[in-house]
């Protein structure tokens, strides 16, 4: 059986990920296309309850090394559970965030050792990448505007204006750094028009994945 593609979301809070991700399943599905819908961290019951202790502002007291090595214990499980097989079995994986989120956030806004991040990467993930990342880019300010406007905000969304600023930053140096995985969208177009640049890019790689199967 041929692989599947394993496609990833990223952005800062209040991008649109949630929206678009489901949008692009829509229009998968619609084209015959086997889907599965994950998160992260999340997307097994484990990582659930991880996701549950990283999220809940009644610990905002975690260290910043702790928060980063239960997102990799989440994200270890989810791979070795969902995505790897999901993908083994031809399937198309769309994932609401992945390891470029923990670059971003515990890199870019905690500030912590980039050699330690990836060292925990390649631990949790193995060979199991991202075929392509769509990143939607929007300014710090309009995705917190977005967030409070949905409500009571969780542990991270909570965070002040600079630190989404840094995590904005290092998301884009990450695209600059790998243009061809990563796609970065406008998210403050919009929802159609942002859904459309989604689709020709993950049309586009499932020609050329199919090409050279």
């Amino acid at each position: 059986m041929t692989d599947g593609l394993f496609i990833t979301f990223e952005g800062i809070e209040g991008c649109g990920k949630t929206t678009q991700i489901r949008l692009l399943a829509d229009h998968l599905r619609a084209a015959g296309r086997s889907v599965v819908l994950t998160r992260e961290p999340g997307g097994t019951p484990a990582a659930e309850a991880i996701r549950t202790i990283l999220l809940d502002p009644a610990h905002d007291g975690l260290a910043p090394t702790t928060e980063l090595l239960l997102y990799a214990a989440a994200r270890a499980q989810h791979v070795h559970q969902v995505i790897r097989p999901a993908v083994g079995a031809g399937a198309v994986v769309l994932c609401d965030r992945f390891a470029d989120s923990t670059e971003a956030y515990q890199g870019g806004g905690r500030a912590l050792s980039q050699e330690t991040i990836q060292t925990l990467r390649k631990v949790a993930t193995g060979d199991t990448w991202p075929d392509c990342t769509i990143l939607l880019d929007l300014s710090a300010a309009e995705g917190l505007s977005r967030t409070r406007s949905r409500g009571a905000l969780d542990r991270i969304e909570g965070e002040p204006l600079a630190f989404h600023e840094r995590v904005r930053a290092a998301f884009l140096d990450i695209a600059a750094r790998e243009p061809k995985r990563v796609a970065v969208v406008n998210a403050a177009a919009s929802v159609e028009t942002v859904a459309e640049a989604v689709r020709v890019r993950i049309d586009a790689l499932l020609r050329e994945a199919e090409a050279t199967a």
